[in-house]
């Protein structure tokens, strides 16, 4: 039950989480996903992070360029677009704001501010 709460939550922020781990330069999905599960919200699966990938590149707030490797397979690398820097601004703003409401009503005797 918990993992599957979990996988709710995360689907309503992935996309800033992704966006907000780009801001310091490029990256590709498998790095990506080891940031997101280093910073303790679980294994993020392939499956989830490229549609999530996709969708940014196609909205034009993040641009993809694929580079050949010497050894192993090639990479996608993923940058944030001035359009993705704006999103993410108006994004994380809007975001805090919830999480401060949530937080206020699940602290004991929470209300509204």
């Amino acid at each position: 039950m918990a993992a599957d709460r979990r996988s709710s939550w995360l689907k309503g922020v992935l996309d800033l989480l992704v966006l907000s781990r780009l801001t310091d330069g490029e990256s590709y999905g498998y790095e990506i996903a080891k940031a997101l599960a280093e910073a303790g919200l679980g294994e993020i699966k392939g499956g989830t992070l490229y549609p999530v990938l996709n969708r940014l590149e196609e909205a034009g707030l993040v641009e993809a360029e694929f580079r050949a490797a010497e050894r192993g397979p090639g990479r996608r690398y993923y940058r944030l677009t001035p359009l993705g820097r704006e999103r993410l601004t108006a994004e994380s703003g809007a975001w805090l704001t919830f999480h401060r409401a949530v937080q206020t009503m699940l602290s004991p005797g929470g209300t509204t501010p």
